[in-house]
């Protein structure tokens, strides 16, 4: 299992920008994924974006495509999430998770190792 560590939540208005960054201490670049997932209590967890660190092939919500960008910097083992254009139904708890496997999975049960959680609240 991986240790990850979130950071970079917060308060923005509508339309305002966020980036969420996850440390990972350490992973087979040749076997892994790793993405990002949200809840609102009462709610499952739902995938919002996931990467192939292998290649880089990306996956994407419906709900967030187009405004949000996952990326991964081989050099700091560190998974971003850069979110544009935020909505009032972006706010939830925001986790990252990584695991093995083939592709840019977005259930959340693909997923071995999760991190703390970072809130992020859209409101006017």
């Amino acid at each position: 299992a991986q240790y990850l560590v979130e950071s970079g939540g917060g308060s923005v208005q509508p339309g305002g920008s966020l980036r969420l960054s996850c440390a990972a201490s350490t992973y087979n670049q040749n076997t892994y994924r790793m993405g990002w997932f949200r809840q609102v209590p009462g709610n499952e967890r739902g995938g919002v974006a996931a990467i192939r660190i292998r290649d880089g092939t990306t996956n994407y919500a419906a709900s967030v495509k187009g405004r949000f960008t996952i990326s991964f910097d081989h050099a700091k083992n560190t998974l971003y999430l850069e979110m544009n254009n935020l909505k009032v139904e972006d706010t939830a708890m925001y986790y990252c998770a990584a695991g093995d496997g083939r592709f840019a999975s977005l259930w959340h049960g693909d997923y071995d190792s999760w991190g703390q959680g970072t809130q992020v609240t859209v409101s006017s």
